[in-house]
């Protein structure tokens, strides 16, 4: 069974290790940038493997009726679809307004809740089980390193200072855990029925996963690039698969 400082701990490293990316482009430009290219299509594998590999399944055995679970797991999906398009709109409308201060007010804004909810998903997963809340973990920091150096070479294209960069994206990782903790807590209290929670947060990856790979994918014309990122696409599934049969027989 899970536990409050288990869950603590890794929604810390969780939120923490995502910021490597983005030190990483403070460091060495050319490194990060071709981090980010193959990051972000092996996050999509990983967090595509742990929705249908874990999340869904353990949703679906929590309800009498599957198609409450795959319901459940649309809703999340487009829950999520609209979310990030009102943040998009956002943006698009300061930047017409070309002020520099909103638009970093609104990536700061779009960050923190993004990371509030990957602690709700690293919550979730722990009210299921530690390997669980591990596996969620790691799909959660894999996605979450190719997003902070977007968020990071954003602000720092908006003329921001690289510690006050830093500064801001170490608070705004601190949401992960905050929402973790809450989320847990809450959970265990009033001991909530997981197949709604684990379906959305099912969505949620499935709709990151395809948002992030699809376009990325179409929009390349280099047909070894996109052999590469295929690859590192299946690199992601393969060791997430692997990760869940091993964790699931060590830990439970």
């Amino acid at each position: 069974m899970s536990t409050l400082p288990q869950v603590v701990f890794f929604s810390l490293v969780g939120g923490l290790f995502s910021l490597v990316g983005g030190a990483l482009l403070l460091a060495r430009q050319s490194w990060a940038n071709k981090l980010a290219r193959y990051a972000t299509p092996f996050a999509a594998g990983a967090m595509l493997a742990a929705a249908f590999m874990d999340l869904m399944p353990e949703a679906i055995e929590g309800v009498a009726e599957p198609h409450l679970a795959m319901l459940f797991t649309m809703l999340g999906l487009l829950s999520f679809f609209i979310l990030e398009t009102v943040i998009h709109w956002s943006h698009d409308h300061t930047v017409k307004d070309d002020h520099t201060d909103p638009l970093v007010t609104m990536v700061v804004i779009g960050d923190t809740v993004h990371n509030f909810l990957d602690g709700v998903a690293i919550a979730a997963g722990f009210l299921i089980s530690p390997a669980s809340g591990i596996i969620v973990t790691l799909a959660v920091a894999a996605h979450e390193i190719p997003h902070e150096i977007g968020d990071f070479g954003l602000m720092l294209d908006m003329g921001v200072k690289r510690g006050r960069v830093l500064l801001i994206n170490v608070a705004s990782s601190l949401a992960t855990t905050v929402a973790a903790t809450i989320f847990f807590l809450w959970g265990n209290a009033s001991h909530l029925t997981l197949t709604p929670t684990l379906s959305v947060v099912a969505g949620f990856f499935i709709y990151i996963a395809a948002a992030d790979i699809i376009p990325t994918l179409h929009e390349e014309t280099d047909k070894g690039e996109v052999v590469k990122k295929t690859l590192c696409l299946l690199a992601g599934v393969f060791l997430v698969y692997l990760t869940i049969s091993a964790f699931h027989n060590l830990i439970g």
